[in-house]
């Protein structure tokens, strides 16, 4: 079982920006598929992004295309959500998850039912 731990959330209003960080403490994410969900009050845990070996592959959830912005700092065994232009309906609690990629890839669908989960770190944009 990885142990991930999210930081970095916090208040912002409509249109500023956060950097969300996903870090583990006992094992090195390189090799794993990490991705980033969300999760709004009342509503079901949705994909946001996710990443495995650096940039060559990541996906977006069509909703934060253009807006956020998924890395990996491999020396610091970290991986980012670069969060841009929010919008009051970006409030969330996000979520980091990790898992051995698919053939190569990462797939939020095979994150969802089968990676490890960190606690969370709330986001909340509000005028």
């Amino acid at each position: 079982q990885v142990q991930l731990v999210e930081s970095g959330g916090g208040l912002v209003q409509p249109g500023e920006s956060l950097t969300l960080s996903c870090s583990a403490s006992d094992f090195a994410l390189d090799g794993y598929a990490v991705g980033w969900f969300r999760q709004a009050p009342g509503k079901e845990r949705e994909g946001v992004s996710c990443i495995f070996d650096s940039d060559i592959t990541t996906d977006y959830a069509d909703f934060v295309k253009g807006r956020f912005t998924i890395s990996r700092d491999i020396s610091k065994n970290t991986v980012y959500l670069q969060m841009n232009k929010l919008r009051p309906e970006d409030t969330a609690v996000y979520y980091c998850v990790a898992d051995k990629p698919v053939q190569g890839m990462c797939v939020l669908s095979w994150l969802h039912d089968f990676g490890s989960w960190g606690q969370g770190t709330q986001v909340t944009v509000s005028a």
